[in-house]
């Protein structure tokens, strides 16, 4: 989930910025507009990280999602009892953030359980 975050976060350059041309400030108040600018990467750099970011941001194309379980790991009736129970669980949150992204200008959806892989792969 982090992954896919990082373009969101870090598209725009000072959010993140992934390499700095001089070191950062070691006293509040010191750093002026043109410091801060100086610290940045230039733009080529900038294309370089954005294109990797926007990689790993991208979703996979055989991506599992966390709702959904398709694994028949268990054959006893009460895990896979807990596996319904998450699974309804993860459902309602779902639906709770549906809700409550009705009436927002810009919806949060990154926790949507329906869009959270089940996976830490790349």
């Amino acid at each position: 989930m982090l992954l896919l975050l990082q373009y969101d976060l870090y598209g725009w350059m000072p959010n993140g910025p992934s390499i700095m041309q001089e070191p950062p400030p070691t006293q509040k108040g010191k750093a002026d507009e043109a410091s801060f600018l100086s610290t940045l990467p230039d733009v080529q750099t900038k294309v370089h990280i954005l294109a990797a970011v926007w990689l790993l941001s991208m979703q996979s194309s055989d991506a599992r999602y966390l709702h959904k379980f398709v694994e028949g790991h268990f054959t006893e009736d009460f895990p896979r009892y807990k596996v319904t129970t998450f699974q309804r669980d993860l459902m309602k949150l779902s639906e709770n953030i549906k809700c409550r992204n009705q009436n927002m200008k810009l919806p949060y959806t990154f926790l949507d359980p329906m869009l959270v892989e089940n996976s830490v792969a790349i």
